[in-house]
């Protein structure tokens, strides 16, 4: 399997890192390609598949949470389970755990944040051998999960000046419709977010708040990697505001 990737691959020091797209994996129907999924409805034999390829594809265990629009960040501790097995595919028990980040100085796994629409954020701090993923979709990104997880990575010796991000495919600002009040809400809360779509309506620009963040945290401007395709109009990404039911895909890291 040849995993793809962005329109580019990720700029980020210290990590392999990578977005998948849905070519490349084995569901069918509403979820065909690389579904990386669970709770969408897809084949559970064709979702372990494809995240057994994709293990394969980084060389290392897969770590996912459970994804509930939080704040809140794991920490990988070096005893704990991962999430997929091995590289070869083989499954692994994992625990369950709910957070809408993960933190780890390892570099035995890979860490999954799955999307479709929401930011995928990937953080690595090659100085102090730190990375993160974070899933950073309207309400994550206003109760600050991206503080959060730098705030975990810091504990860990990680530091802003040394830190660099990519923000992978999402929904952008020119497309991500929302109710006025939400916008105007948004925008008392982080500034920046304000947006209007390519039709005229209000909308949120989730990827220019999510720069304005990781600046005002300490990271450099240049670190930051924001470069990347709508997925409302890229089909080569899920989108659930294109599809309420579809699949996910996944903004993955390594440590080097």
């Amino acid at each position: 399997m040849t995993t793809p990737l962005s329109a580019r691959a990720p700029r980020i020091r210290g990590a392999r890192a990578l977005f998948t797209g849905r070519p490349g994996g084995v569901s069918t129907g509403e979820h065909a390609g690389l579904n990386l999924a669970r709770h969408v409805g897809d084949d559970e034999t064709a979702v372990e598949r494809n995240r057994a390829l994709l293990a394969a594809e980084v060389g290392a265990p897969l770590v996912f949470v459970e994804q509930v629009h939080s704040a809140d960040v794991h920490v990988l501790p070096a005893q704990e389970v991962p999430a997929q097995g091995p590289a070869s595919g083989d499954p692994a028990p994992a625990p369950v755990v709910r957070a809408d980040a993960i933190v780890t100085d390892r570099t035995d796994v890979a860490l999954a944040i799955m999307v479709a629409d929401c930011l995928p954020v990937l953080l690595s701090d090659p100085v102090a051998g730190v990375v993160a993923a974070s899933h950073a979709g309207r309400r994550g990104l206003l109760d600050g999960v991206l503080e959060a997880t730098l705030a975990e990575m810091s504990r860990l010796g990680a530091r802003p000046e040394d830190t660099t991000a990519s923000i992978g495919p999402a929904i952008c600002g020119a497309c991500y419709e929302v109710p006025a009040p939400m916008r105007e809400d948004a925008a008392r809360r982080l500034p920046g977010t304000a947006s209007t779509t390519s039709w005229g309506t209000p909308a949120l620009d989730l990827r220019a708040g999510a720069v304005s963040v990781l600046c005002a945290a300490g990271l450099p401007a240049e670190a930051i990697d924001a470069e990347h395709p709508c997925t409302l109009e890229d089909e080569r990404f899920y989108s659930y505001r294109r599809s309420a039911r579809t699949g996910r895909f996944a903004g993955v890291l390594r440590r080097a």
